[in-house]
């Protein structure tokens, strides 16, 4: 028996499916979300959420001539299924398979990069300005949830859009959550709006109404819109959107097919800047996922049955949590930010055991950072933990309100260096790069959990100043005896004179790995390991130089102002010529797929490290 879904593989386009047919997809098109997930891992919730709503834009629009933006890209995976990539789902997060957001370079369905939020208003509004100067004639779309409306790039782009009239449509996801459940006013404006039965009950009893006067020309229809807005304002008061210069829509069933595919058509009819608001369920058809829509977010592989995820153990993002709960009890000046991810920051005990100094800021970094600095320069110690993907999102403020106040403010740098399936977008590479050129900043990276906790414990209660703590994805130990932390200070894990490997942080098992491969081959192996990066010892860089005839870095950062061109920096300076391989990423964007193999894609795992040494120790020269 043919499906839908086979139907879809046939025709490439839901064009001629009737309702009834559209609505059997949708359940078919959730079923194959979770078999597929459950294997791949990946953002589940969301894009279960987003089944019906995607496909009436795809019924309605014509796509690709009209283009669909993807506000963060966690809820392209239906989008990725009706544009010709279904049969490619086995590969989706995979090393070499399509990626989990969307990408220009895989489809011409997808029209924009992304994989941050509340950047799609911006983007749309730069597409649609260019297809009006260039004299074309087609739609914009951009998606995003409330979870965007937390983010301050989103109000730029409504300010603008809405002043200046320019035809766009925006679709507000309003599902009540981002990652963990929003936050803030703009949450509480949306709930409102949902919950307003009198405007409700007043709506359709005017639609009724008027549907049984007869039209008489333009003047009749506009004289009719103006009733309607003027009922709508005495029983509700103006959206933002309202207000901002926008058409509103909604609030509208975002898993009643007919319904938004009425709307669509109507906005797209429309010639000046739309909002429909959409609300939905996020994890919607699938029991687990709508009971524990943030555990779903983003999932590693689970059990499809029964929604059982597996437990991998103690990871430096718990280890963090747990240690800072323990400082804060000692401590009562430390408070704890987040932005918008208590959950994947390790912070949901903190929140819960010490709630008046715990703050949620939603999608915000910059906000944050800020934020952070004004409870520093009143004496407090505040904490805010960012994924190293996101704390790019700050510069300017760890610049300027931070840094270049001096003020102590403690940024634990979680899933820093290469994160693996959520690929370029995702991949933490260049924090130690744009923390480097920093003043006042210190930069640590701890090898095992116990270095992490003696971290936290000196970023708290002994450091003044800004300081950062990068750690990985999950909780790799070193390999190594732990040491006791002391700042600046190099822990020499093995000795030799052939060659020195300076590294830090994780990749402290690789040096490890490929000293264990060179004992074979007799070559006698120094390797350093700094935990502190910033400042950088050069007296230990220098001792190794002189000691051995070969020094080689390795850092899961890209080469470009990294861990290794600091090291040729203190070597230039003082006047050695040692030579010097380093090891890092290229600068290039880093594709997905797993850590190990993304480590040996770009030569950094322990086979490539180690054979590199040994042509250039038996060989006496550099044959790469």
């Amino acid at each position: 028996m043919n499906t839908m879904l086979d139907r879809l593989r046939n025709d490439n386009s839901i064009k001629d499916f009737t309702n009834s047919e559209l609505n059997a997809l949708c359940d078919e098109i959730r079923i194959f979300l979770v078999e597929h997930v459950s294997k791949t891992g990946g953002h589940l919730a969301a894009n279960l959420g987003v089944v019906e709503l995607t496909i009436a834009i795809h019924k309605v629009f014509d796509l690709p001539n009209d283009k669909l933006i993807l506000d963060v890209g966690h809820q392209s995976y239906v989008h990725k299924i009706l544009s010709g990539r279904i049969d490619s789902f086995d590969t989706l997060r995979t090393f070499g398979g399509i990626s989990g957001f969307p990408k220009r370079s895989e489809s011409e369905y997808d029209c924009f990069n992304t994989g941050h939020s509340s950047t799609s208003v911006s983007a749309a509004l730069g597409m649609a300005r260019a297809r009006d100067l260039l004299g074309e004639s087609y739609n914009i779309i951009a998606l995003f949830g409330d979870g965007a409306l937390t983010g301050g790039e989103i109000y730029e782009a409504l300010n603008d859009a809405g002043q200046n009239k320019t035809p766009l449509i925006l679709i507000l996801n309003d599902n009540h959550m981002s990652i963990s459940k929003n936050v803030g006013a703009m949450a509480k404006h949306l709930r409102n709006i949902r919950i307003n039965k009198h405007y409700f009950r007043s709506k359709l009893k005017i639609s009724r109404l008027l549907d049984r006067i007869p039209l008489v020309g333009l003047p009749s229809r506009q004289m009719i819109e103006s009733v309607k807005r003027r009922i709508r304002k005495s029983v509700l008061p103006t959206t933002m959107f309202d207000e901002l210069g926008y058409k509103y829509i909604g609030p509208v069933d975002g898993h009643n097919l007919n319904s938004l595919i009425s709307c669509l058509t109507y906005a797209r009819m429309e010639k000046r800047p739309v909002i429909i608001h959409v609300c939905t369920h996020k994890g919607k058809g699938y029991a687990p996922a709508e009971k524990h829509a943030d555990t779903f977010h983003g999932v590693g592989g689970f059990n499809a049955k029964t929604g059982e995820i597996p437990e991998h153990g103690e990871s430096y993002s718990s280890r963090f949590g747990k240690k800072l709960v323990q400082l804060a009890e000692e401590n009562k000046k430390i408070t704890a930010i987040t932005c918008a991810m208590p959950n994947g920051t390790g912070l949901v005990e903190f929140s819960k055991q010490y709630r008046n100094r715990f703050f949620d800021v939603g999608i915000a970094e910059q906000h944050g950072v800020t934020l952070a600095a004004g409870m520093a320069v009143q004496g407090l110690i505040p904490v805010i933990p960012l994924y190293s993907t996101f704390m790019q999102r700050a510069f300017d403020q760890i610049l300027h309100d931070v840094c270049l106040q001096n003020l102590h403010v403690v940024f634990p740098i979680d899933r820093a260096g290469v994160v693996g399936a959520d690929g370029e977008t995702h991949q933490g590479v260049y924090d130690i790069s744009f923390l480097s050129c920093m003043p006042n900043m210190t930069l640590l990276s701890p090898s095992d959990f116990a270095e992490l906790d003696e971290m936290l414990d000196y970023a708290v209660n002994r450091h003044s100043g800004p300081i950062a703590i990068r750690y990985p994805r999950g909780g790799a130990e070193s390999g190594f005896t732990h040491e006791r932390f002391e700042l600046n200070k190099v822990y020499i894990k093995e000795d030799g004179t052939d060659a020195a490997i300076i590294t830090t942080g994780r990749m402290l098992r690789t040096a490890k790995a490929v000293f264990d491969k060179l004992k074979s081959e007799r070559i006698s192996v120094q390797i350093k390991e700094l935990p502190t990066i910033r400042p950088i010892n050069e007296a230990e860089i220098i001792s190794s130089a002189m000691k051995c005839g070969l020094i080689i870095t390795i850092e899961d950062n890209v080469l470009s102002g990294g861990f290794g061109e600091r090291v040729c920096s203190v070597l230039a300076t003082n006047g050695l010529n040692t030579k010097v391989k380093t090891f890092g990423l290229p600068d290039e964007p880093i594709v997905h797929g797993s850590v190990a193999e993304l480590d040996k894609h770009y030569g950094l795992d322990a086979d490539s490290i180690a054979e590199y040494i040994i042509r250039k120790i038996k060989n006496g020269k550099d044959k790469t």
